[in-house]
């Protein structure tokens, strides 16, 4: 067994309530806490599907007065399970979220993918993982 602990990933962003609203109303995240830290002028919100104690969360950073990142060429991307990709998709895309990558098996296997972005431009791969 591991000494380590997977606690999250952060993500800078450049419109707080924007992508608090994305995460939770979209993608179905509960805000867990939020820190407001005036003295180094920044917010953290951390959004997650569960308790932290048990489950690894997104930390989303929003540094007053900074709107835009540019997200560089090593972050890949965040990971998300859903049961039905196609409807997902579909669901996401009318509530205006770009689809990056339509929905689709895997080049050379049979997992069935998809890719958006986050409103600053992140990228989120769906990977559809049926109930059995």
């Amino acid at each position: 067994m591991s000494e380590f602990t997977y606690l999250h990933t952060m993500l800078r962003v450049g419109d707080l309530e924007r992508s608090v609203k994305f995460y939770t109303e979209l993608l179905g995240m509960k805000e867990l806490r939020r820190n407001e830290v005036p003295d180094g002028k920044y917010t953290l919100v951390f959004v997650g599907y569960g308790d932290e104690r048990s489950n690894t969360v997104l930390e989303l950073t929003y540094n007053w007065g900074v709107e835009t990142y540019e997200l560089g060429s090593a972050f890949g991307h965040l990971a998300l399970g859903v049961p039905d990709i196609y409807a997902t998709c579909e669901k996401l895309r009318a509530a205006g979220v770009k689809i990056a990558r339509e929905p689709g098996p895997v080049k050379f296997g049979t997992t069935v993918i998809a890719f958006i972005e986050d409103p600053d431009g992140y990228k989120i791969e769906l990977i559809e993982r049926k109930s059995h």
